[in-house]
């Protein structure tokens, strides 16, 4: 194991040329970049950490509980999985976790709005004290997002990074679920379109997408799903595209 991961993984990892983009960015982005290196490729270090992270707005020091959070770290704020769009004003972030990945969004520009969704009670509180300051700018929910809404088994585990609903991890909860159209339709009530769909539910994010209704879908702009294989087709006027296990996709009259 080198920092946690299996060796197959390592070897996966260093044939990809985005990895090497990140260790590049890791000098700018991290205050630190030495001590940040080490927590991410050797798993060195004491947690809770908080990590300090250069954004255009300025440092913010997100509190890391385990080695997983550092490789979201690294994942979203180095590699930039979910791009690097400095305009984007409306974000909608399903699978929110510890708040990572709206940390990211909330600091690209001082106008960006965030709807935050996340059913695991521990992440959800992590969340909210990795967001503090920005409470003026996102809401959060505590409920995991499905093709429809209801109640549902939600495996979790140690880390919070990889539980989802019907995970096998050994320990389940049981969530609220709220119907992806219904969180779509009510950001758009207030907007015209949503500028970033960021879906990471571990296992059912073509299930959700593919439950969304066509004129909703056709008000977003970006959407990233976190995938492990570049599904066969996209929704129509929507161009894809798939790195790092994301999955891109543009919708065409939007993004001219």
């Amino acid at each position: 194991m080198l920092g946690g991961r299996p060796p197959a993984m390592v070897a996966r990892e260093a044939l990809r040329g985005r990895n090497y983009q990140a260790l590049w960015r890791m000098r700018r982005v991290y205050p630190r970049p030495i001590d940040s290196a080490r927590r991410y490729f050797l798993g060195w270090g004491d947690y809770p950490y908080a990590c300090p992270v250069r954004t255009p707005l300025g440092i913010v020091a997100p509190t890391l509980f385990n080695s997983h959070d550092m490789w979201t770290v690294n994942e979203v704020f180095c590699r930039r999985d979910y791009g690097d769009d400095r305009s984007a004003r409306t974000v909608v972030d399903i699978g929110s976790n510890i708040g990572i990945s709206a940390l990211y969004f909330l600091t690209r520009n001082r106008e960006c709005r965030a709807w935050l969704y996340e059913p695991v009670p521990r992440n959800i509180g992590r969340l909210r004290a990795n967001l503090a300051g920005y409470e003026d700018r996102y809401t959060a929910q505590e409920s995991a997002v499905a093709p429809v809404a209801g109640r549902v088994s939600f495996g979790v585990e140690d880390s919070g990074r990889y539980g989802g609903i019907g995970v096998q991890t050994g320990r389940t909860i049981e969530v609220s679920t709220v119907g992806i159209n219904q969180v779509l339709g009510e950001v758009l009530e207030l907007i015209p379109a949503i500028d970033v769909l960021k879906i990471d539910t571990e296992g059912t994010e073509l299930e959700i997408l593919g439950a969304i209704r066509p004129e909703l879908l056709r008000r977003v702009r970006t959407a990233y799903l976190e995938v492990e294989q570049r599904p066969a087709s996209a929704p129509e006027s929507f161009d894809a595209a798939f790195r790092n296990e994301t999955w891109v996709l543009r919708n065409r009259a939007l993004s001219a």
